[in-house]
């Protein structure tokens, strides 16, 4: 699959040539001039690793990329800047950033850092769970459906989990039970009626689409 690369740069020359090498790379390329315009875009489009200019018009680069981090968007961002101080290296990657590359820059130096960012971006994460817009951290114990965070208890998180490292399998009552409550578990028998009601009422909040399915008279699957 292609790696979609968003650039948000407002000096049209320096835009129309990182683009121009991009796609020379072999990369697809969508333009940004300005910071609503390039937030707009990073929420529409979903790129694989975003290249953002510090000072935009509208909104800082930096602003941009405090307000994905707070929607859950794990997205690389390597941010450009005429600032070379510490201090606003330091900001830049508070704010959220995976690499900074001053400018003037040569192109082969950022062609290299966008290579090591898609590399460490796709690199499995055995602690990173994932089926259709679901994912799972088991490390942070976050939860996000698409860029929406979702709260769980301890339990229902444990459900979840064993769930989706589960996908798309048929997992009776008895074996959900023996797995997330243990086997000696002598509470209520509707206990993962009860919790699976949880998850979905959660999980479908803004409308989404079921994801764990009801088999009558078995159990519980995770799928679309």
């Amino acid at each position: 699959m292609t790696v979609h690369i968003l650039a948000i740069e407002d000096e049209a020359k320096l835009a129309a040539f990182i683009e121009l090498e991009l796609k020379y790379e072999g990369y697809h390329v969508t333009v940004a001039s300005d910071g609503l315009s390039g937030l707009k875009a990073a929420r529409e489009h979903h790129p694989d690793l975003v290249i953002l200019d510090w000072m935009l018009p509208g909104m800082s680069g930096l602003e941009v990329c405090r307000r994905l981090r707070a929607t859950g968007d794990r997205v690389p961002v390597i941010l450009l800047t005429a600032k070379d101080d510490i201090s606003d290296r330091v900001a830049g990657l508070d704010a959220g950033a995976d690499d900074y590359v001053v400018k003037p820059f040569s192109i082969e130096e950022l062609l290299a850092r966008v290579r090591a960012q898609v590399r460490r971006h796709n690199e499995p994460d055995p602690d990173r769970l994932q089926f259709s817009d679901l994912s799972l951290n088991r490390r942070t114990r976050e939860v996000f459906r698409g860029d929406r965070a979702i709260e769980l208890t301890a339990k229902e998180f444990d459900l979840l989990e064993y769930l989706i490292a589960h996908p798309r399998q048929v997992l009776s009552r008895d074996r959900i039970l023996e797995n997330v409550w243990g086997y000696d578990f002598m509470g209520d028998s509707n206990i993962i009626e009860v919790y699976v009601r949880y998850l979905r009422l959660k999980l479908e909040a803004q409308g989404e689409k079921r994801l764990i399915q009801t088999v009558r008279g078995v159990g519980y699957v995770l799928r679309e």
